[in-house]
């Protein structure tokens, strides 16, 4: 049985054209992998553990090798929790807006809080090794204007090259980007038409 993780960087719910997008993504999974069980994540409105003066000790005890100790045992258990709840799937689903060219605060917090060494990646005499290889990532995102690729505005599209960064870094390279664009620089025919465009896409993918 497949077990897909929605983590859902929008704050603006059912009016949301991200999650419009996001939903139909989600009903092809469900389709295509029957029983599948989705475990949502919303990162405005779960509490997120902060990074901490002792959290972040027991991040550099694990850069250098140690173990937890002390006052940071106890202080990373949420974030073990958050890190064992990403791992535990098999399919991750992203939906997130665009925010002045990049992802939401909310959804880094997300990404500081479990990309830890030990975890999802370490460190070896070759260099860096990603340990959440295997897992397939879907990122459902839209967009005030156009950044597709081969526009003006394409090297202002920071999310791509972030959570490509980010991901890889943990081994993940099963990466498919939906995008709804441009949403803000267009009329409301012209925004459903990008949305549907962007379904449509969903329509075709072959998740397997």
């Amino acid at each position: 049985m497949k077990k897909v993780l929605h983590i859902v960087a929008s704050p603006r719910g059912s009016s949301s054209r991200t999650l419009r997008i996001a939903d139909a993504l989600l009903k092809k999974i469900g389709k295509q992998f029957p029983g599948a069980e989705i475990d949502t994540l919303d990162v405005f409105a779960e509490k997120l553990p902060e990074m901490n003066i002792t959290r972040v000790k027991g991040k550099y005890m694990l850069m250098s090798g140690q173990e937890l100790s002390g006052d940071a045992v106890a202080a990373w258990e949420e974030i073990k929790a958050h890190i064992a709840r990403f791992l535990a799937a098999d399919i991750i689903v992203i939906s997130t807006p665009m925010w002045n060219f990049g992802i939401p605060y909310r959804l880094k917090h997300y990404i500081d809080v479990v990309w830890q060494p030990g975890f999802m990646f370490k460190y070896t005499e070759n260099g860096p090794v990603g340990l959440a290889a295997g897992r397939k990532v879907f990122v459902v995102s839209t967009r005030g204007g156009d950044y597709s690729a081969g526009t003006p505005a394409e090297p202002y599209d920071q999310i791509t090259p972030y959570l490509k960064t980010v991901l890889g870094w943990a081994g993940i390279t099963d990466l498919t980007f939906i995008s709804g664009q441009p949403m803000d620089a267009n009329t409301e025919d012209g925004r459903e038409a990008k949305i549907k465009e962007a379904i449509a896409r969903i329509d075709s993918l072959n998740l397997a």
